[in-house]
């Protein structure tokens, strides 16, 4: 794991200002931020996944070449089980937290127990 300890933890509207440069304020900070390095986690580019898909629309395919972009520039923790994640949600109909446990198994070899009929048919595929 890289040693982040002079980065700056960024949140999802960081990300978000951005991605979708719609306050130009927050957008340049955003950039500077970003620039001088930044890392985030799974949880918060699980978020960003979340907003652009069920508040801006943004189709599947277009969200997935944002976070591959997204993690060129910023470190992302457990990145390989995230840019899994990124193309299992392109290509199913599972939601992007469910594509991060597929990861986790599959990459990591966790043990997932889930009652989610549709995630453990996933859990089996390989």
């Amino acid at each position: 794991m890289p040693s982040w300890k002079n980065m700056q933890l960024i949140d999802t509207n960081v990300i978000l200002r951005f991605v979708l440069n719609d306050n130009t304020e927050m957008a340049k900070r955003a950039v500077e931020v970003i620039l001088s390095g930044a890392y985030t986690k799974p949880e918060v580019i699980a978020e960003v996944v979340y907003v652009l898909k069920s508040v801006y629309s943004t189709p599947k395919e277009t969200i997935k070449s944002i976070i591959c972009g997204l993690s060129n520039i910023i470190q992302i923790e457990h990145a390989n089980c995230v840019l899994y994640a990124i193309e299992l949600f392109s290509n199913s109909s599972l939601d992007f937290v469910d594509c991060l446990l597929v990861a986790y198994h599959f990459l990591n070899g966790e043990n997932i127990f889930t009652f989610d009929k549709k995630l453990n048919r996933h859990l089996q595929i390989k």
